[in-house]
């Protein structure tokens, strides 16, 4: 059953070990961290993933999917990926850009808001962004992007005049210069904790899309989703480069193939998942719409202004990547 199948079936992810029949000689063991949850679009991806290199290495790399945070935070992912405390995971490269303004490229508000757009801005980003980890102790395998970014609240909103003083999840430099921007107050909290944060008040909006919502079942604490696609971020899989030069060149090519089919049908899958989300939030009792063209205004001066923001941080090679991206439209 492919990914986008089962997705839509609602099936859970049950086995995260891989099973395959164990080799006659001891496998290649590695721990792969992902940040969400197991029924998440990515998470049973990236468990594709690992089944593929099992398959195509003949056994001698097997890896264990750890979603949810379960192994390590989101926001540790990447630094236990470089100091070789796991040979790979998964990390939204967006929620680092404090370390390098690089990495907040695909979170620039309103610049690629569509999966066309995304999939330029990324060619436009991508050797920017594979020098940047290179120089980190990391290799890229392979990128995802999310379903296009929608706003939740508890609320209507009709204008960023409403949006003043509600308590705003941020997962990143982005997320929170949003919140600063339109008047709210800004809490950084991980998506494994987004449904706990809006059960008890910690907060009471975020920008994320439909996937979150619905994995979370923000129809629990939440009552509004409008569409207004700001942008479309990336989790990217990525893998200890001091592994990876110990990998033979054979099962390089086997991970590098297996990582190739993983881009492919996570980005498929980003794309159907994007409808079937935003029906499962109007089933759990969401009004899900567009944003009014007062809120949509509105949110268009505050994506200018960080925008212009993100180019000064990121200096000459921001501008190269905003270059090159609208060089292609």
């Amino acid at each position: 059953m492919t990914l986008t199948a089962r997705l839509m079936a609602g099936a859970a992810m049950t086995a995260l070990t891989l099973g395959t029949a164990m080799p006659a000689f001891a496998a290649e063991k590695w721990d792969m961290p992902m940040a969400y949850s197991a029924s998440n679009f990515h998470s049973e991806n990236g468990v594709q993933f690992a089944e593929c290199v099992g398959e195509k290495t003949g056994g001698e790399i097997e890896i264990t999917v750890h979603p949810g945070g379960a192994l390590f935070a989101g926001a540790d992912i990447k630094r236990a990926i470089q100091t070789g405390q796991v040979q790979l995971g998964e990390r939204l490269l967006s929620g680092h850009q404090n370390e390098n303004a690089v990495f907040g490229f695909d979170s620039i508000p309103f610049l690629a808001p569509s999966f066309e757009a995304s999939a330029q801005l990324w060619e436009a980003a991508k050797p920017k962004v594979e020098s940047v980890l290179e120089e980190q102790n990391l290799v890229l395998l392979y990128n995802v992007p999310w379903p296009p970014q929608g706003l939740y609240f508890k609320k209507e909103v009709g204008s960023v005049e409403d949006m003043k003083g509600v308590k705003f999840r941020s997962y990143n430099n982005t997320t929170a210069r949003l919140a600063e921007l339109t008047g709210m107050s800004p809490v950084t909290i991980e998506a494994a904790e987004v449904s706990q944060a809006f059960a008890t008040g910690v907060a009471e909006s975020m920008i994320s899309s439909g996937a979150t919502g619905y994995d979370q079942k923000v129809w629990e604490s939440l009552t509004h989703f409008y569409e207004v696609d700001a942008w479309l971020p990336r989790n990217y899989v990525m893998i200890n480069a001091d592994v990876w030069a110990e990998v033979s060149d054979a099962n390089k090519e086997a991970i590098t193939t297996c990582a190739t089919e993983a881009e492919e049908r996570g980005l498929q899958a980003s794309k159907d998942y994007t409808q079937f989300t935003y029906d499962g939030l109007r089933e759990g009792g969401m009004n899900v719409e567009p944003a009014s063209e007062e809120l949509m205004s509105g949110l268009r001066e505050v994506g200018e202004t960080m925008t212009q923001e993100w180019l000064e941080a990121a200096g000459e090679d921001g501008q190269a990547i905003v270059d090159d991206y609208k060089a292609m439209q």
